[in-house]
């Protein structure tokens, strides 16, 4: 992300987990960890929307974690159906997670059922949760704490906004919606970093 990202390697069920690591300018007031897209179809901790929700992270002050999942980079074993991926996110939250600060989680596409999913999982739910354009249509995503920021584009082709209004309805969830933007927020990645800061601040 930039020449301060630090690369770490964190124990996983399926071998070692690839870590990016970014600093606040000050001291940390928590932990993020973002979960990336689908690794089949291209997804990796460099994804540009994953990388925008690390950078709103580091706006509000916390310590932000990017990891691949298994099979992705340098990360070891190969891809785990969904399943092996939540358990490499609870890893990696595990490692990097301190009891004494905020703990954030975020995820965008396959990486919003992946957050989603870990989350339902953890003893101790994270303070903040952040959905990006989660993918509600191919996986079942469990449902989320009412204060969870989702947000998505109108116009996305990959998983319609429907899908993510008719899993969010029976949980009276709030969908933030960016009017005419697609799966990947092109050309408005700097609106959906300014959302994240400004809800979270």
């Amino acid at each position: 992300m930039n020449s301060q990202t630090e690369r770490l390697m964190v124990d996983g069920p399926a071998g070692a987990i690839e870590c990016a690591l970014d600093r606040p300018a000050g001291e940390p007031v928590g932990v993020m960890v973002v979960c990336h897209p689908h690794p089949q179809h291209g997804g990796t901790m460099d994804n540009k929307v994953v990388q925008t929700l690390a950078r709103a992270g580091l706006a509000l002050g916390m310590r932000t974690v990017r990891f691949n999942y298994r099979g992705v980079g340098a990360s070891a074993g190969a891809y785990g159906e969904g399943v092996g991926e939540v358990e490499d996110a609870l890893a990696v939250i595990a490692a990097q997670r301190d009891p004494s600060q905020t703990f954030a989680l975020a995820g965008f596409s396959f990486g919003g059922m992946v957050a989603a999913t870990a989350a339902s999982r953890l003893e101790t739910a994270p303070q903040r949760l952040a959905l990006v354009a989660p993918s509600t249509l191919n996986f079942s995503v469990p449902p989320v704490a009412p204060d969870t920021l989702l947000i998505h584009g109108e116009a996305d082709d990959v998983v319609p906004l429907s899908a993510s209004l008719d899993w969010a309805r029976p949980q009276n969830l709030p969908v933030v919606v960016l009017p005419g933007v697609g799966h990947f927020f092109h050309g408005q990645l700097a609106l959906l970093k300014q959302i994240v800061v400004q809800a979270w601040r």
